[in-house]
């Protein structure tokens, strides 16, 4: 097994978001807004997809060296499930569900003649006799069937989730909340057992100009996406927090030094120093070689990399939110008994002024997420995000937009990167409203 300094930072923060909210679950204070976010349809839905994102990232974020590869090759539990579609290569673009490359070719016949024509692919739909009369029925035949199965496989996770449900005494399993999470769930079941089923006959978002199927690009590109969004928050987090919070509690010259540093660091252009920094890290591994022998590794270090330079020029903002609510903290009545008392600063800090900014702290987090993601794709599109082999939206939609200009054109790159995209951004966003909503102290007092 092949641990990557990505996968274990990954793995680390899933686990310590279990732990905090096993550490968290019998908080009173937390009861209210938590029920809130439980009893939202949006919330909870949003969730529910957000989760699947995560699962897929986790199981594509577990490598090890492929033993039938003669190269060697370090792959992903994703990879080594998902062999048929990364060796099942075209020769170059054909479209979703196609049986012919895209563009013409001069092709050569069996009697020694040769024809002006679209060649028939090596492996999609290489399983039809006449597909210019079978082509359509036969999608349709196998789109039934895999959604019945899928149906099927969904009702009996279903089944299962009730009757564990049942044998832990959960209650609530009869509310709205319930039913329709039930119903996305099944949806999204059955829905992704069809594209996997299908995708063994087809290619179901068609193949790039190197051949490559899409759909397997657009799921890898997931790991990508959470890796950007929750490792640049792991690294803007504690300087966020810690140069926030000291800066409004001791004020003085402890809080002009920290404005001046984020001050400094706001007037540099994000994207410039974001090049040059990914242009020393490339520097870097051009002259330690041998500690970059693996394409795997060399692509996983420039995505640690850009985590940190992003998480460096992101926590100013949340910086200065928590700044301005420790000034408010510092004057109340609670914390000045405190110091009356001669309580510690450090105590204080810690019991005080931390616990009431974490509802601050946990809208940020959902709320940055997302332009996280969005930011990776938009750093890839100009060359200076990912390292160009690493499988991501932004690199996918960098590919696409030289060929949405010839003719025909050549959308569906371009499309499957904005549909994975916009289903975690919009999740993303959705629940980052559910939290908001609920951990507002004001829309308590109002409720």
């Amino acid at each position: 097994m092949i641990v990557l300094w990505t996968d274990a930072l990954l793995f680390l923060l899933v686990f310590a978001l279990l732990g905090l909210g096993l550490y968290l679950r019998g908080k009173a204070h937390l009861h209210r807004p938590l029920q809130k976010i439980t009893s939202s349809k949006t919330g909870m839905v949003s969730l529910l997809v957000l989760v699947f994102f995560v699962v897929v990232a986790l199981l594509d974020s577990v490598h090890f060296k492929s033993d039938s590869d003669t190269s060697n090759e370090i792959i992903s539990l994703i990879d080594y499930w998902a062999t048929p579609l990364r060796s099942q290569s075209e020769k170059t673009y054909s479209a979703p569900f196609a049986f012919t490359l895209y563009g013409k070719e001069m092709m050569l016949q069996a009697d020694g003649s040769t024809q002006w024509g679209y060649p028939r692919l090596v492996f999609g739909g290489r399983h039809l006799q006449d597909p210019d009369t079978q082509h359509l029925s036969d999608i349709l035949q196998k789109l039934l069937l895999a959604l019945g199965q899928g149906a099927l496989l969904a009702g009996m996770v279903l089944l299962l989730i009730v009757g564990l449900a049942k044998l832990s005494r959960a209650t609530g399993l009869a509310n709205p909340t319930s039913k329709t999470l039930g119903a996305v769930l099944f949806v999204l079941i059955a829905v992704l057992y069809a594209l996997i089923y299908l995708s063994g006959f087809y290619h179901v978002f068609g193949t790039d100009k190197v051949g490559e199927d899409v759909f397997y690009q657009a799921i890898k590109s997931i790991r990508t996406g959470l890796v950007i969004g929750t490792l640049t928050t792991l690294v803007m987090l504690p300087m966020a927090i810690i140069f926030g919070i000291l800066a409004g509690f001791f004020r003085g010259w402890a809080d002009d030094v920290i404005q001046y540093i984020y001050t400094t660091l706001n007037s540099i252009p994000s994207v410039l120093l974001i090049a040059a920094s990914i242009l020393v890290v490339q520097v870097y591994m051009s002259n330690h070689e041998a500690d970059f022998t693996s394409v795997v590794v060399r692509s996983d270090t420039r995505l640690l990399f850009l985590c940190l330079i992003l998480g460096v020029t992101n926590w100013t903002g949340l910086c200065r939110l928590l700044r301005a609510e420790t000034l408010k903290l510092r004057e109340m009545e609670y914390v000045q008994a405190a110091q009356a008392l001669g309580v510690r600063q450090g105590t204080i800090l810690i019991r005080h002024i931390l616990p009431n900014v974490m509802h601050i702290v946990l809208i940020s987090v959902v709320l940055d997420f997302s332009s996280l993601v969005l930011a990776e794709a938009v750093l890839s599109y100009i060359n200076i995000g990912v390292d160009p082999t690493t499988y991501s939206w932004g690199n996918m939609i960098n590919g696409a937009r030289l060929e949405m200009a010839r003719e025909p054109i050549v959308w569906w790159s371009l499309s499957a990167a904005f549909i994975f995209m916009f289903a975690l951004v919009l999740a993303a966003n959705l629940f980052a409203d559910v939290v908001q909503d609920a951990f507002d102290p004001r829309r308590a007092l109002r409720d």
